[in-house]
């Protein structure tokens, strides 16, 4: 399917992009190391850095039009110019579904103190908001302040708690805690067919193999861990298709095996 699109069963999904980071892979995973991301991974390196997308799914479902995470609204950001160019009208967005809170997910909930997305209700973890709105938290993060607090006070957004939650017939968010502490994920199950929205599970395709690499700014290393080992675990066992938002290309594949390991192949 053309311009970054694929399907699981009946749901669409399109893989849309806010530009890329440029960082060096050992402050992002301090337990690699650079001679392993230069015999193993040389794809993912541009010299000395990597550039993890920033990436967000529309996801067309149920009649509904969906955007998983808004990408950070950095001043060369694209996701506005690739909405347009895929045929996505901000004012059309049913739906906005926040994985956790982060500035890189959430950038673009807000333009100039407005809703980019008029018509849109937002969800996102309770959990996950009790934290960054935590006095100890909140205090540094003016991302939360500028792009979070405001859709509280419009009345916009839903707080959702950990257990399963019903999105449409077809979607399903889970709790995938560690990397923040409301961390979620999105279950699609369709006409047969599996597919899995990651959020920030994983961050590079080197964790299929190296999964025990927690990045440096995960909130619970170990909880991140866990939950990445069990949630890659399932989604090899049953061949879902992901859409990993900070995978390179269009974050479409799957991870399977070969050679005895685990492997990330893109679609």
């Amino acid at each position: 399917m053309p311009n970054d699109t694929t399907s699981v069963g009946n749901v669409e999904l399109i893989a849309l992009t806010d530009g890329q980071g440029d960082m060096q892979p050992l402050e992002v995973f301090p337990a690699s190391s650079l001679e392993i991301w230069q015999s193993e991974y040389p794809d993912l390196l541009d010299g000395d850095q990597i550039h993890p997308r920033f990436g967000t799914t529309a996801v067309r479902s149920g009649g509904n039009l969906i955007i998983v995470d808004t990408g950070l609204q950095a001043p060369d950001g694209t996701l506005m110019s690739e909405m347009r160019d895929k045929g996505i009208e901000p004012s059309t967005v049913d739906l906005v579904i926040l994985t956790h809170l982060h500035p890189d997910h959430i950038g673009w909930n807000l333009t100039d103190g407005s809703p980019t997305f008029p018509n849109a209700r937002y969800i996102a973890s309770q959990t996950d908001w009790d934290y960054w709105t935590s006095p100890e938290v909140i205090e540094f993060a003016d991302h939360v302040k500028k792009q979070a607090l405001p859709l509280k006070d419009l009345n916009v957004i839903d707080l959702i708690g950990n257990e399963d939650y019903s999105i449409t017939d077809e979607l399903t968010a889970v709790s995938t805690p560690g990397h923040t502490p409301g961390h979620i994920s999105i279950v699609i199950y369709s006409a047969g067919e599996r597919g899995y929205i990651l959020g920030d599970v994983a961050h590079s395709p080197a964790q299929a193999h190296y999964t025990d690499w927690s990045p440096s700014f995960d909130v619970d290393p170990d909880l991140s861990r866990q939950t990445r080992h069990a949630v890659l675990d399932k989604l090899e066992a049953n061949g879902a298709l992901v859409s990993a938002g900070h995978f390179p290309g269009d974050g479409f594949g799957r991870f399977v095996r070969e050679g005895g390991r685990r492997i990330w192949r893109g679609i």
